[in-house]
This record gives C-alpha cells, sequence and structure tokens, in this order.
C-alpha cells in the first residue's frame, strides 16, 4: 500500500497537483482523479485501490466504522526525500464514498515576484502587508490560486506577528500561528477571533469567506484596526463586491475598510510553470465604484489583462482562450 502512495503522490508532484480524488461506487470500484492544468485526469485503476483508500483511513487515522459520517484526518510520508505533510476527508452518500487526499506543503518556492505577469503587481502585493489596517480580499474561482496567492504575500512578511484561521489549513506554515476552525471543538469563526484579538496579531488571515458569519468575522476584525487578508469565491472583484454586501456587508462598511482586492485566474507558462493573470483594484478604485457603482476609465479588467499576457506569450493560449469565449 505504502508503494502505491509513492507512485500516486509522485505523479501529483511531477504535474503540480495538490488534491487527488477517490471514487468508490457500491464497494465495487475505486476511481482515482487528479486535476491536471484544469481537467480531470484518471489515474490507471489497481484491483487493490479499495484496500488503499482503507490504508489512506487508517493513515489519517479515522474511524473505518463510521463511515458514514464525513471525517477528516492528516498523517506525513516522505517521497522522494522529502516529508510531505497530507489531510484525507472522507464522505459518503448512498452507494458512494468520496475522498480527497490534499498536499498540504506542495506550493515549491513562495514569493510575491513570481505571482503574476505583471511586475507592477508584484509590487502591489509586496505593499499590502506594509499597511496596519484594512480589509483584502483575493477571488477568484475554484482552482484559481487564492490560497496561495495569501500564503505568498504572508510568507514574505517580516517582523509582525501573523495569526490565521482556516477551514480547513490548506498549506502548513511555521511563520505564523494557524487556528483550524472546528464546531465539534467549538471553534467557531466568532470563536476564532475572539482568540486571535486577545493574541494582539498585527495580520490576521481569514481562509475564505463561505458564509455572513465569516464575512462579519473579517470586517468585525478590520473595524477594530487590524490588517485582515481573505478570500472570496466569485468571478470579477464588482462580483466580489456584490457577494459581500449579499451576505450582510454594507456599502459603508465597505467604504471604511475596504483597502484593495484582486480577482484571478491561474495559467501554465510556456516553460511550464504556474502564474497568475490578475485583474486588481486599489483603495482608489474600490472608492470610485463603491460611489459611481461602475469602474473607472482606468481600471483594467481581466480580459484585458489575459488577452495581454496571450499577446506577450506569457501564458498557454489554449487555457486563457476558454476564460475569453
Amino acid at each position: 500500500m505504502e508503494q502505491r502512495l509513492t507512485h500516486i503522490l509522485t505523479l501529483a508532484l511531477r504535474h503540480h497537483v495538490t488534491d487527488i480524488h477517490f471514487n468508490i461506487r457500491r464497494e465495487e470500484s475505486c476511481q482515482i482523479e487528479m486535476r491536471v492544468n484544469g481537467v480531470m485526469k484518471r489515474i490507471h485503476e489497481k484491483p487493490e485501490d479499495i484496500r488503499f483508500f482503507h490504508y489512506l483511513m487508517y493513515r489519517a487515522n479515522l474511524d473505518l466504522s463510521a463511515s458514514l459520517e464525513p471525517q477528516t484526518g492528516r498523517f506525513e510520508t516522505e517521497v522522494n526525500h522529502t516529508t510531505l505533510a497530507l489531510r484525507f476527508a472522507v464522505v459518503s452518500s448512498y452507494g458512494m464514498t468520496s475522498g480527497v487526499l490534499r498536499i498540504l506543503n506542495n506550493h515549491g518556492e513562495l514569493n510575491t515576484s513570481l505571482l503574476s505577469t505583471d511586475p507592477s503587481q508584484a509590487v502591489w502585493f509586496q505593499e499590502i502587508c506594509l499597511h496596519r489596517s484594512g480589509l483584502y480580499v483575493f477571488s477568484g474561482p475554484t482552482g484559481s490560486g487564492k490560497t496561495t496567492t495569501l500564503y505568498t504575500i504572508l510568507n514574505e512578511v517580516e517582523g509582525k506577528k501573523i495569526f490565521t484561521l482556516e477551514d480547513p489549513i490548506e498549506v502548513l506554515n511555521e511563520k505564523y500561528v494557524q487556528l483550524a476552525v472546528n464546531d465539534r471543538q467549538n471553534l467557531s469563526y466568532a470563536d476564532g477571533i475572539k482568540q486571535l484579538m486577545r493574541h494582539d496579531p498585527d495580520i490576521v488571515m481569514i481562509g475564505e469567506i463561505r458564509d455572513s458569519i465569516a464575512a462579519e468575522m473579517a470586517v468585525r476584525c478590520a473595524l477594530t484596526g487590524h490588517l485582515v487578508v481573505t478570500s472570496l469565491h466569485s468571478g470579477s472583484c464588482t462580483a466580489a463586491i456584490a457577494r459581500l454586501e449579499d451576505l450582510g456587508v454594507s456599502p459603508l462598511q465597505l467604504s471604511d475598510i475596504l483597502a484593495g482586492m484582486s480577482n484571478q485566474r491561474l495559467y501554465d507558462t510556456t516553460n511550464g510553470a504556474k502564474i497568475g493573470v490578475y485583474e486588481i483594484m486599489n483603495r482608489k478604485e474600490v472608492t470610485y465604484y463603491l460611489t459611481h457603482h461602475e469602474t473607472s476609465s482606468e481600471f483594467i479588467p481581466l480580459s484585458t489583462r489575459i488577452k495581454t499576457a496571450m499577446e506577450l506569450g506569457q501564458i498557454d493560449p489554449s487555457q486563457a482562450a476558454q476564460d475569453l469565449d
């Protein structure tokens, strides 16, 4: 079983994959897939893969007798002389069991200069954590690299106390204190923020705003004079603002605390690396939009950024074309 694990993780590392998906149907077959360049690729099945799935549950210290309950566990293993931190999450429904094995430390070098196709945007990223207060929101669809952007920005901060509140923790990092939201241990977003405030943080990272409670906590934390960075699922910066309002954040609150935001997509470069294309709203653009309900003439939308990156040969045009249809 350990040999099978090593083989699958080696494939994941080779293709810069962080999530490996398992689907078991009626205990008859186990389908294993991983998302490569936005497309789910199936791994050749083996007869023992159902046993392998149970082995992963065992390694993650999950309860094999409680197969109908959602469970999450962690473990470590060594591949090519590198220790990988892994999280295995399992959920079951009638006739189907699904699992996701995530590599928590497969993000390579975290450097803001490598985030974007536009060097001027790297400067914007670097300047974020120089501020003492405000809310910065990093938005985009699933798989666009929002989490990596957040961690990369925080990774370059020196001399400040950083705390994160995540559900769940996506990337392990010893530079800051990471708390995981856990309802079973009575650590909600509200409780987590209360705990963090007692430790006098300079920067608070809230992993993702998914509901009104997380939105309220992010706003409350920023209103108390802290610097808050977070992510949000949306298709554009303006859609992210609308989403925050839908979650109960008032335009007046946004005008007070929203210091900047971005929306991104993730593409392959011509040399096989990954890079983001971003549209960015700085404080000036945010204020203009909240006042006039439209973007200014200076705002550069994501579609223009993508076209420019394609014309300069910075990204794979076949991937980018899908976002311009």
